[in-house]
This record gives structure tokens, sequence and C-alpha cells, in this order.
């Protein structure tokens, strides 16, 4: 009898153990961007979101033709920008884009027919917006400028379940230590941890040299880092990836960083088919992957 009391206790504290274990992991649950299993390399296809695809692209591709294309590329992941044209097909985007099982992973700046499309799909997209250049007295008055500007939307952001990047787009503004002062303000100032970075390469050849700096104050807010072919003096400004002086050295910097975000591939040019563009970039890539030695994110091109 002792023995059946025992081996009922137990039961009893293992259902009870279970039912808390199961309570633990649904609070602990992670965000909609942490989700994805850590790729083999941060540079594995897989990690990969298109960017810069919409506006630029000279075929002038509708939602579906643009998901088509996608799904031919291999690439899952896509960052959505767009222009006043582009505002009646924000629906069918997203439908496009579930059709072709592709994340819907960003939204460019902000428009309000976008709010309740975010509801009715169940989407999460990170926001992203050029973070603002303010004109103050003291740096501190700038970045506490900068972070009231923006935090109507990171507030409606995080109302969504979404996050918010802050976006380097020039100006002061784009600084990386900038970036970072704003993103701190916003959370300890408005408990907005769901604010984060977005790092563009293209927007940074002043920052080549010092990139590994930049990369380490940067790295514990990035949501995203958006790749780009890199020449001194941005002579170029967009340059295909391998096609560049200086991208190879950033690459290698962002494996030692240990940095597992997202990283973002490029259609930005004008008169060009974003297809060519993006497999162009996708084959830069693998030039780089292989000089690189990073053979693990090499063999998820193969597939």
């Amino acid at each position: 009898m002792k023995y059946a009391r025992s081996q009922t206790t137990v039961s009893v504290l293992s259902a009870s153990m279970m039912s808390s274990l199961f309570l633990l992991s649904m609070i602990a649950c992670p965000t909609a961007a942490d989700e994805a299993k850590e790729p083999a390399s941060v540079f594995a296809k897989d990690n990969l979101v298109a960017w810069c695809i919409v506006p630029f692209d000279a075929s002038k591709r509708s939602p579906e033709a643009r998901a088509e294309m996608l799904q031919r590329l291999g690439i899952k992941k896509v960052a959505y920008d767009w222009r006043q044209e582009h505002v009646p097909t924000f629906e069918e985007e997203i439908l496009a884009y579930k059709r072709h099982g592709l994340d819907y992973f960003a939204f460019w700046s902000w428009h309000p027919a976008m709010a309740p499309l975010i509801e009715k799909y169940g989407i999460r997209p990170q926001i992203w917006m050029t973070a603002p250049s303010p004109k103050a007295e003291t740096g501190e008055a700038m970045v506490e400028a900068a972070g009231k500007a923006v935090l109507p939307l990171v507030e409606q952001a995080g109302k969504m379940g979404c996050r918010f990047g802050l976006y380097n787009h020039g100006g002061w503004g784009g600084e990386p230590k900038n970036l970072v002062a704003v993103c701190q303000w916003l959370r300890q100032n408005a408990k907005a941890d769901h604010v984060g970075i977005v790092y563009n390469f293209h927007h940074g050849h002043e920052h080549i040299q010092d990139f590994a700096e930049c990369l380490a104050a940067m790295k514990p807010y990035l949501l995203c880092l958006n790749l780009n072919g890199m020449n001194d003096g941005a002579d170029p400004k967009i340059v295909r990836l391998g096609k560049g002086e200086h991208e190879k050295a950033m690459m290698r910097t962002i494996l030692e960083s240990g940095y597992r975000g997202p990283i973002g591939i490029l259609g930005h040019t004008s008169g060009e088919d974003i297809e060519l563009v993006l497999r162009e970039n996708l084959e830069g890539m693998q030039r780089l992957l292989l000089e690189l030695g990073d053979t693990a994110a090499l063999q998820s091109y193969a597939k």
C-alpha cells in the first residue's frame, strides 16, 4: 500500500511539474523575430532578407510575380519597401507571401492602412524607420528629441506586437553611436524593449575602417544587417556583393562578432530587373563565403 501511495504521489507530482513547465514555456515564449531556428551560419541562405525590391524593380512586378520570383531564388524573408502607388496592393502582397510560404519580415516606414492588415492576418513585421536627426543644443537633447519624435510609432508597434528598427540613413541619426543612444533612451524612458537597430552597409561608408568597433556597440540591439559591396568614398554607392573592396573584411568581422541575426541583401538599383540583381548578389555571396571558408553557409546555397 505504501508503494501504491508513493506511485500515486509521484504521478501527481509529475503531472504538476509537467503542467508548471508547460506554463513556464508559454510565459517564456520567444517573440516572432526569435522563433526561427538559429541558422547554421549567419550568412546561410535561410537567414537572408530581400530588401529594396519593390519600387526599384524595372519589371514592375505584381505581388504574385514578386513572390514567385523570391521562391525561385530561394529567399524566404522579405522586407517590404513601397511608394504611394503600392498602397492599394498592401493586402495582395501579404496574401501572395502567404501562398508562397514567405516571411513578411519587415515593413518600411509606416502607413495607417497596414495596421488593420497586421491584425487581420496575424503578421508581425518589424517596422523600419529612418532614425531622426533633430536640432538641439547638446548631444543629450538631440537623443531625447529623436526618441520623442519616433515615440508614437514605437508605441503603436509595441501594441501590434511588432519590433521597431531605427534605420541608418545618413546624418546624425545614422551614426552608430547615436543609433545606440536613441535605442537606449527609448528602452529606458518608454519601456520599449522592442526597439532595435537596422544597420545598412550602403549608408555606412564612413565607417568601413571602424566597422568592428561600431558593430560591437550596436550588436546588443541589432534587428538586421543589410549587406552591400563596399568601396571607399561610396564610389559607387550600390555595388554587387563580391565586387567591392571591403565587404569581405566586414563580413569576416560579422562572423567573428558572434552576431546571428538576419542578413539583408539588396535589390537597390534603378532600371534593372530585380531578379537579376538579387541573383548576382547571391552569386557574389557564395564567392565571398568560399573565400571566407564558411562551408556551413555555402552548403545552404546548394539546396
